[in-house]
Order: structure tokens, then C-alpha cells, then sequence
């Protein structure tokens, strides 16, 4: 069987709202010219076209959101790959398939033979991991940690001792208006010597970030805003 003329081009946003100038030339290049894409928000991805190209014509441009019980329409994305059409996934912000449900559509065209293109651009996780002097050799991404105790605190501990015993920078993100709480239940369940970056608004006009030890946290304690943020830890 052929590999299907169309491909799947990987689109990143913005990770602060606006900051386009944090975007490569080849997003605008390659925006220029797709008109069928799969996106997480559909508002949110129109006005991100247009903020790029206020020429286009969006009721040109077909979208299909990715639902976020059942996925992404794979069988839809089959059927633009045979037709031969340059497809975009765009996530709400940052590079897309990276803690969101756009891997199962880049597995779908791997299992096609179509051909997947990352374009560059911001991801808050590797910028995080970037600003946070902690290791950048060997670290792991685990999304949100469980809401509920014990649950949460057994978490926090087993990467703990998986940070510490490796060396292994640990990662994870929080919905903003619980910033406060996570690094409560950090500063709650780490040793005192542990090192915790709090990385804020990366990109955007109110961008902080900042690694202390679990004991400096606990001697000055901030409050966090209800921005997204990305918490790191190494034991």
C-alpha cells in the first residue's frame, strides 16, 4: 500500500497568550497555506490564524476539535491524509502531542506512512527545565499529579526518592488555581534539602521563575498566581 500524499504538520502556539514573537518564521509560513486542522479549541485556533494572517479566510479553513473524552476523529484524519491535504494539529498552547491528546493522531499517520513534521517552537515543560539549574541530562514529565490525599502525598514521595536515588529531575504542572495547594502539599511532604523550581507565566509579561530548597520555600512563602505554571523537584 502507498503512503498517502498528505502529511501532519505539528503546530505549537504560544505559551503565554499574544507572545508571537516567540514563534519561528515557519509557523507563519506553513499556516499560510493549510486549511484543515485539529485542534483542541476551535475559537482559540481561529483567532490564533488570525492573529497571524489577517487576510485569511476562516470560513475556508476546516476544523475538527479533539474531544476530550473520546479523542481525535481519526477516521476523519485518514480520509484528509488520502486526499492529499497538509493537516495542522494545534493545541491550546505550547507544542502539540506534548501533554495533550495529539499523539494519537501523529501515531495514526506513522501507521499510514504519512509523512509527521514538528515545526519549532515554545514548550513550557523544556523551558522550565531549561531556567531551573536543576538536571537537564535525565528528568521526567508526569502531567498532574492526583488531587486527592493520601493519593497526592504518596505521589510527591515516590518522586522524591526516584529524583533522589536517580538524580532525575521530576516534572509536573497544576490547573492554575491550585498552584497554592500543590506547593502547600510539596513543602508538606519533601525533605527540607530538596530543590523546588516554581516556573510562572514562562514567556508572558508576569514570567517568574525561581529553585530553592524545600526549607528556603517554607521560610518565605509565596503566593502563586492563578497562572499556569510548571513545578519541578530534585531530591
Amino acid at each position: 500500500m502507498s503512503s498517502p500524499k498528505g502529511s501532519l504538520v505539528l503546530v505549537p502556539l504560544p505559551v503565554a497568550e499574544g507572545m508571537l514573537h516567540t514563534l519561528p518564521a515557519e509557523v507563519y509560513t506553513h499556516t499560510a497555506t493549510m486549511r484543515h486542522y485539529f485542534v483542541e479549541n476551535a475559537r482559540t485556533a481561529r483567532r490564533f490564524l488570525r492573529s497571524l494572517h489577517k487576510d485569511l479566510v476562516l470560513e475556508q479553513v476546516e476544523m475538527s476539535e479533539i474531544d476530550k473524552h473520546s479523542g481525535p476523529d481519526t477516521t476523519l484524519l485518514r480520509k484528509w491524509l488520502k486526499e492529499g491535504h497538509n493537516i495542522g494539529v494545534m493545541s491550546e498552547a505550547g507544542c502539540p502531542a506534548i501533554a495533550d491528546p495529539g499523539s494519537i493522531l501523529v501515531s495514526v499517520a506513522h501507521e499510514m506512512g504519512a509523512k509527521v513534521q514538528p515545526l519549532t517552537g515554545p514548550s513550557s515543560i523544556i523551558l522550565a527545565l531549561m531556567a531551573s539549574g536543576l538536571n537537564g541530562q535525565s528528568f521526567a514529565f508526569h502531567g498532574y499529579l492526583p488531587v486527592k490525599e493520601p493519593a497526592r502525598t504518596k505521589r510527591i514521595k515516590e518522586l522524591e526518592a526516584i529524583s533522589a536515588r536517580d538524580k532525575q529531575t521530576q516534572i509536573f504542572i497544576e490547573t492554575p488555581y491550585r498552584n497554592n495547594h500543590l506547593l502547600a502539599d510539596l513543602l508538606k511532604a519533601c525533605q527540607p534539602g530538596t530543590r523546588i523550581c516554581i516556573a510562572q507565566d514562562i514567556s508572558g509579561p508576569a514570567e517568574q521563575i525561581t529553585t530553592r530548597t524545600a526549607q528556603s520555600w517554607k521560610q518565605s512563602l509565596p503566593q502563586l498566581e492563578k497562572v499556569p505554571a510548571v513545578f519541578l523537584m530534585l531530591g
